[in-house]
């Protein structure tokens, strides 16, 4: 594998599965030191609820974004420590994951992180508890006109609601108010979407209705020590390079309102020569949407132990 034209992403909220990490973590003890480290500084069993559950826990925003971080992160140190090559030269995260990815960037350290994802995640779930929303995908519409379409809505209703990420292209999703989601999945067939589907989500992320908590969060990520990443990190926001850490307090300070936006960050990434990129962590989510970017691509996913032994099989 040609590690400088390869990039690694990092799953966001949505990912998480029950069982996840748990096999990484009976084989290599260097991914069960990371759970436990994980355990011990949060004060309760993040491990637990990975690996066993129930579900219903481990779906709460408070215990989703740092179960993302800790897996991922654990499966990166067992490939990092398995096979030192593996110096990907471009790292992204969509959504959750871009702190994932600036802790495997050097930019974060891994207490730091973790702290940062477990107060995102609790901020986001109390915001969501005052101004409770919700989410919709849309299939078949071009982001600009998503944007068209929940700016009229807006208007019409009285309600917010905005586009919340721009996964890929004929994949978007909005969130805001309740009413406003509501209306919009009436209208979007007559503009021409094949699809549209509420989430079973209560937290508006990526929206004004987070506002609350962004204000929390960016006072955490101004009291939190980064440095710039040994690896390009490119931004959820911006799309761009977080090469300082004012560019990556700046970014995250505005993440929780501001969209996610995925097509245009994976395009800059292979503008810059990426030619394969490897999700790390749950899932399989973001190289299903690669897929839709980019068919050409190598698309490998490492969210298993199995998986990993076929990778260094191949590329070891």
């Amino acid at each position: 594998m040609d590690w400088k034209a390869t990039a690694a992403l990092f799953p966001g909220q949505g990912s998480q599965l029950v069982g996840m990490g748990a096999d990484f973590a009976a084989r290599f003890p260097e991914a069960r030191h990371i759970f436990e480290a994980a355990d011990a500084m949060l004060g309760f069993p993040l491990s637990a609820l990975c690996w066993e559950g129930p579900s219903a826990e481990l779906n709460l925003t408070i215990h989703t974004q740092p179960a993302l971080f800790v897996s991922s992160m654990a499966i990166w140190t067992v490939l990092r420590s398995s096979l030192p090559a593996a110096q990907p030269a471009f790292i992204a995260g969509h959504s959750l994951g871009e702190l994932t990815a600036l802790c495997a960037a050097g930019a974060l350290g891994f207490e730091d992180g973790l702290r940062l994802v477990y107060a995102r995640g609790a901020l986001m779930q109390a915001a969501g508890e005052r101004r409770p929303g919700a989410m919709a995908a849309l299939l078949g519409l071009p982001a600009a006109d998503v944007m068209a379409l929940c700016a009229a809505v807006t208007r019409e209703s009285g309600h917010t609601v905005v586009l919340a990420n721009d996964n890929c292209p004929g994949q978007a999703v909005v969130s805001g108010e309740t009413a406003a989601v509501d209306l919009l999945i009436e209208r979007a067939a007559s503009q021409g979407a094949r699809r549209a589907v509420k989430l079973a989500v209560s937290v508006a992320a990526h929206s004004p209705l987070m506002a609350s908590a962004a204000d929390a969060f960016a006072g955490a990520v101004q009291a939190t020590a980064f440095s710039a990443p040994s690896i390009p990190v490119y931004g959820n926001i911006t799309a761009q390079r977080l090469s300082s850490p004012a560019a990556i307090r700046e970014e995250l300070a505005r993440q929780l309102t501001q969209p996610v936006r995925w097509t245009a960050s994976i395009k800059a990434i292979i503008a810059a020569g990426a030619q394969a990129f490897i999700e790390i962590g749950s899932g399989a989510v973001l190289t299903g949407l690669l897929r839709r970017i980019d068919r050409s691509k190598t698309r490998i996913n490492l969210n298993s132990v199995e998986a990993l032994d076929a990778f260094l099989q191949q590329y070891g």
